[in-house]
């Protein structure tokens, strides 16, 4: 009966403590310090939740965790004038059943959300009202705009590309900054189903926009992947390469401007003004090039020969 009183007496305290804790935490600590905000995307929010909601509960499970293991040592500890070893406590049934069942479903849990909000957001549109491709390249981007049409009936301009170049130093600024206005630039009309088609010219890239909270990778090769979302907030986002692919990785940026569709047409508009019209496809690829893909081979003496030609040397 004492022993009850102790621990009921230890958790108020610490429940008290608790909620006070919780009630002060800032916006950003409330949103697990994750850049941008619910309303960034139309999948922001929910991954949010998953990322907050998952630590969370491993924060109490913790605790828990602490708790148990000081109670233990103060509870069981040597007193004064005792000797030899404890009396030794072994197949506790329930004790057994608690810790093999409670961690099973935690995972399964842990599974289950993880599983829903993946399908949701791997889920593509059945019309997409804006289609672009994304190559990602060594060490750059080339995105393509292809056009589409609003479920109102209004017209996304397409038909034009741009080619991004890599990443360069400041002249002024800060040591490691880099001129933003040279960067590769994605524009996105806001409130629109966006569908971005992946793709890589030559090794594994990863396309990455830090306040989308997503990333995925692009694989020479696999034409499967695609990025779908709502972008529900206008304003300028940083994008990186989140896969190691050679030398000048960490200058392998870009820029995502979501802005008004009439803005959006101007700027696709004002690309093809420029000449920058059509699409630049796989045919720009660096592995098209490599042995065994069907392009012409250099021979020794740098004599041409094509698949399947003979080499008749004497």
């Amino acid at each position: 009966m004492r022993s009850k009183r102790r621990i009921r007496w230890a958790a108020i305290p610490m429940a008290a403590t608790l909620v006070v804790v919780l009630a002060g935490c800032t916006q950003a600590q409330l949103q697990g310090w994750l850049p941008g905000n619910a309303d960034t995307t139309n999948e922001t929010g929910d991954i949010m939740a998953l990322w907050f909601t998952s630590w969370v509960i491993l924060l109490v499970v913790g605790l828990v965790t602490w708790i148990l293991i000081i109670w233990a040592a103060v509870m069981y500890r040597r007193r004064k004038g005792q000797t030899g070893l404890p009396i030794q406590l072994r197949y506790n049934l329930p004790i057994e059943i608690f810790y093999t069942v409670v961690p099973l479903i935690l995972v399964l849990g842990f599974f289950a959300f993880t599983a829903r909000t993946q399908n949701v957001l791997e889920a593509r549109f059945d019309e997409p009202e804006v289609k672009i491709e994304a190559y990602g390249k060594r060490w750059a981007w080339d995105f393509n705009y292809l056009g589409g049409q609003t479920e109102d009936g209004q017209v996304v301009e397409g038909d034009a590309y741009t080619a991004g170049v890599q990443a360069v130093d400041a002249a002024r600024g800060p040591q490691g900054s880099v001129n933003e206005e040279l960067l590769p630039t994605l524009y996105l009309p806001v409130d629109t189903k966006v569908e971005i088609h992946l793709k890589a010219r030559d090794v594994i890239h990863s396309f990455w926009v830090v306040d989308f909270l997503y990333k995925k990778d692009m694989i020479p090769g696999v034409d499967t992947n695609y990025f779908t979302f709502i972008p529900q907030e206008e304003g300028t986002f940083i994008g990186k390469c989140a896969e190691l692919c050679g030398e000048y990785h960490s200058l392998m940026l870009f820029q995502v401007k979501v802005v008004s569709l009439d803005e959006y047409n101007s700027q696709v508009r004002q690309l093809k003004d420029a000449g920058f019209e059509g699409r630049l496809g796989d045919e720009y690829n660096a592995n098209s090039t490599l042995p065994g893909t069907g392009a012409p081979e250099m021979l020794e003496h740098g004599e041409e020969n094509t698949p399947g030609e003979e080499n008749n040397e004497e």
